[in-house]
């Protein structure tokens, strides 16, 4: 029997690992200072700056437009490329630094500063308002405070968030429905006509989001994706006929760009070269007169760098000179050199790069208060520090600042050694670390090493009685642990999993062979299936960093083979439909209950078909095909809840009927397989008989005399492998959005988190519950404390790697991929411990053994 004390340490080892978590993280993502105010304009010797050849502009960001999606052949950005072509529009790749999502890259793009990583969690908070740019410098705010400075805004709600009371006319659409392809683009579209005809604005962004959806949904190769390049390039067509024919648009500068890009899966979030690559193609009639000589369609590209490349910071101190206004007052970014040849007065080119060197020195100063008293010796090479390397560079261009009467020579070997030098202090202050919080830090691994003790304490007796059984386990977290300072460990760390499991499932089938111990139909060829399904598994999605869009059977295979994919999902929900109609309503006669089964299960596969139509219709063949083009008049929203509410009252409609029943019935079985039900409602169509596999092997497991340690390694390591197979990864690209708005109409954080965590973590939601029912089948031999023996086992395990991965985190936080590679472990590493552990593993995991030792 499990003692006090030993409670006493697991309930504090898991109480102090949300503290350890939130502590680390305060310290480790802090929100970066700014200089407040705006910025105003220097009195130079070279008088005030000359006309800026716009006055108005139109920012037009379509998400996810990679560059190839207009710069190559074939693309849907005809009429853009003509433009190109006919010197109408300089396009460039602008670079988007990790993390490549909305937020922080609207961040960059508008400030020309590099975002805190703090932004990717407060991107999926759709409600948060504390990261607003209200009070901070932006070309925005710049262009707001000009004498005509309406704005309007159509489209992504993330700068209505962002720029709060900014924009005098705006619809914004939440970013997250990634089902729609074409409503949250019209809605857009159908407000540019009447703008383009009014005359009192001066900036007007639209910001599309099809492109994106159909991204995330189907991919770059999407028969969908080149339709929507069309749409978009027509929008394009429309805005630069209105310049060239309108009077009061004349001076307008339309921006073609990307917030960021998309992988070879059709997601983002990492740092791949697809992620980081977005268009940026400046266009006006007016570009004609400074033709750079551009032709399109580009020859391809694998790194995805076609033109010139730029940083997306640049934009902010380009905007500034081309809009007339100063430089927002944080930026990092670099004048783009392309454009200098609008201003013919070499006094102007001058202003243009030393107002931006000058404002990017503010913010070194700030960030490096020694930088004054640096950069005192005569060469600038083999310097301690990049910071006195600058310093001493910035003297330099200093000292040589041309004088109003300088020769053109002079001013231009000026401009090119002031335009090295910036791009240099945008390097230095990109690459800056943030300002960690080392106390923090430092506290935060020592709570989670006081959380270890507590875990090893709890855990102590249960592995000194079988040590031997333990040591699979404790190596196991061992070599993890050891593996988290390696970026490209945490970046394909599935293939760890993946190797553990097959070798752990081989060892433990081995063990019940000799044993005698393997009891199915199969006739001791239980373990060879057990480990061809396992292979199976493993191939469904290709995940990880490297070869995340090479061939696989979720998004290969079965977009060859739709029939049989459907086939395989129509196996999924007869195995459920069985299951209720034999163990769930036994006390309805057979035919009742096997009618209530199939409504249910009814219900479910018409909401997935009409959900799939909407989604993926490529994925559709034959009759259900047929069958979700004939599927009108209920809305997707509906349809989900009623797949809810159905199971909800099926699902209180059997505990109910427990309680009151005094012989033993299957009611744990059936609680599982409500909760399978559901969770084939969260998941892809593609993933769907992904859950039949499950099943297939919680059968084959399930009839082996495994002890509780068994069970344990067997469940820590079946819920990493099909959190994996599913297409989870250590890359905020991998988050699957699809069905995070099932049966809801609008954004409510925690229903949709509830959701989005549900459909992400499929796989390791199913194995909690199929681990209970393996405890229980083992409880009823007679067994004692399973439930706080497998508790506290799993609780050392995630004590273990949190320590870890904030050590990780720490030692590393200078390394060049903390910021695309470690800090989204840490990241992920924080919904494995609150969201599968404490929530699933620990609380929901404990409830369903609750109810199931009332009916042993």
């Amino acid at each position: 029997m499990t003692s006090r004390y030993s409670a006493f340490c697991l309930v504090a080892a898991n109480i102090l690992i949300p503290i350890a978590i939130l502590t680390f993280a305060s310290g480790f993502f802090p929100y970066k200072p700014f200089l407040s105010g705006l910025a105003q304009y220097e009195t130079l010797e070279y008088g005030p700056p000359s006309a800026a050849p716009f006055d108005k502009l139109i920012f037009m960001v379509v998400d996810a437009l990679r560059s190839d999606f207009v710069y190559t052949s074939p693309s849907g950005f005809n009429y853009t490329q003509s433009l190109i072509s006919s010197g109408a529009a300089i396009p460039f790749t602008a670079h988007a630094t990790s993390p490549t999502i909305t937020m922080p890259r609207i961040k960059a793009i508008t400030t020309g500063s590099i975002p805190s990583f703090l932004d990717v969690i407060l991107n999926f908070a759709e409600s948060d308002t504390s990261s607003t740019l209200a009070a901070q410098d932006t070309w925005l705010a710049q262009m707001k405070a000009k004498e005509d400075g309406k704005m309007v805004m159509y489209g992504d709600d993330t700068w209505l968030k962002l720029f709060p009371g900014f924009f005098d006319r705006a619809d914004g659409t939440s970013s997250f429905f990634v089902a729609d392809f074409t409503e949250v683009d019209n809605n857009v579209t159908r407000h540019v006509p009447g703008e383009l005809a009014n005359d009192d604005w001066n900036t007007m962004v639209l910001h599309y989001l099809g492109l994106d959806h159909i991204g995330h949904k189907a991919g770059p190769r999407s028969p969908n994706m080149i339709p929507k390049q069309h749409e978009m390039d027509d929008i394009v067509s429309q805005i630069y006929s209105a310049i060239e024919s309108r009077e009061h648009l004349e001076s307008t500068l339309l921006v073609l760009c990307g917030d960021h890009g998309m992988n070879d899966a059709g997601n983002h979030g990492g740092s791949s070269p697809g992620e980081t690559s977005p268009a940026l193609v400046f266009i006006s009639p007016k570009l004609k007169t400074i033709n750079s000589g551009s032709k399109a369609p580009a020859s391809h590209d694998e790194d995805f760098r076609y033109y010139s490349f730029v940083e997306q910071s640049d934009i902010a101190p380009t905007f500034g000179a081309l809009l007339g206004f100063p430089i927002p007052r944080n930026n990092l970014g670099a004048f783009i050199p392309a454009f200098l040849p609008f201003w013919p007065n070499k006094n102007d080119k001058i202003q243009i790069l030393w107002r931006n060197a000058r404002q990017i020195v503010n913010v070194i100063k700030a960030t490096f208060p020694i930088f004054e008293s640096q950069g005192l010796a005569t060469s600038c090479h083999d310097l301690d520090s990049s910071v006195d390397e600058l310093a001493c560079e910035w003297r330099i261009i200093s000292q040589s600042l041309p004088s109003a009467d300088s020769e053109n020579q002079e001013v231009d070997e000026w401009a090119s050694l002031t335009t090295k030098w910036l791009k240099h202090a945008q390097d230095l202050m990109s690459g800056t670390a943030s300002n960690y919080n080392v106390k923090k830090l430092v506290g935060g691994q020592s709570i989670s090493a006081l959380a270890l003790g507590f875990a090893a304490l709890a855990a102590g007796k249960t592995i000194a009685d079988s040590l031997v059984s333990s040591l699979p386990l404790l190596a196991m977290a061992l070599a993890y642990g050891a593996m988290m300072t390696a970026s490209s460990f945490v970046e394909e760390e599935h293939h760890f999993w993946y190797w553990a499991t097959t070798a752990w499932l081989a060892l433990i089938s081995v063990k019940c062979q000799r044993k005698g111990q393997v009891r199915t139909g199969l006739l001791g060829l239980s373990s060879v299936g057990l480990l061809l399904v396992t292979r199976i598994v493993r191939r469904w999605n290709q995940t990880g960093q490297k070869w995340t869009g090479e061939p696989d059977i979720a998004k290969t295979f079965f977009f060859e083979h739709r029939i049989f994919l459907w086939i395989l999902v129509s196996i999924t929900y007869l195995w459920n439909i069985q299951v209720f109609a034999t163990t769930g309503f036994r006390r309805f006669p057979k035919v009742v209950a096997g009618a209530i089964a199939t409504s249910l299960a009814t219900a479910a596969v018409t909401f997935k078909l009409a959900f799939t139509h909407e989604d993926s219709p490529e994925l559709l063949a034959g009759f259900t095909k047929t069958m979700a083009e004939n599927m009108e008049g209920i809305s997707l929203v509906t349809r989900a809840r009623i797949v809810f509410a159905a199971i909800g009252l099926a699902l209180s409609y059997t505990l109910v009927t427990s309680f009151s029943h005094k012989k033993p019935n299957p009611t744990m079985r059936t609680i599982h397989n409500f909760l399978a039900l559901f969770l084939i409602t969260q998941s892809r169509a593609t993933n769907i008989p992904l859950l039949l596999l499950f099943e297939i092997q919680f059968y084959l497991l399930n009839d082996m005399d495994l002890s509780l340690i068994e069970i344990t390694t067997t469940s820590l390591l079946l819920q990493h492998t099909s959190f994996f197979a599913s297409g989870g990864s250590n890359a905020i690209s991998s988050i699957d959005l699809s069905s995070a708005y099932n049966g809801v109409s609008g954004y409510k954080v925690v229903a949709v988190g509830m959701l989005t965590f549900a459909s992400n973590w499929t796989g390791p939601i199913f194995w909690t519950s199929a681990t209970m029912l393996m405890l229980l089948r083992l409880k009823s031999k007679g067994k004692q404390g399973l439930l706080y023996e497998h508790l506290s086992l799993l609780t050392l395990f995630v004590t273990s790697s949190l320590l870890f991965v904030m050590a990780a985190c720490t030692i590393l936080r200078s390394h060049l991929f903390i910021w695309t590679v470690f800090s989204p472990k840490y990241l992920y590493s924080m919904a494995w411990s609150l969201g599968q552990h404490l929530s699933i593993n620990v609380v929901f995991g404990s409830v369903l053994y609750w109810l199931g030792t009332k009916y042993l």
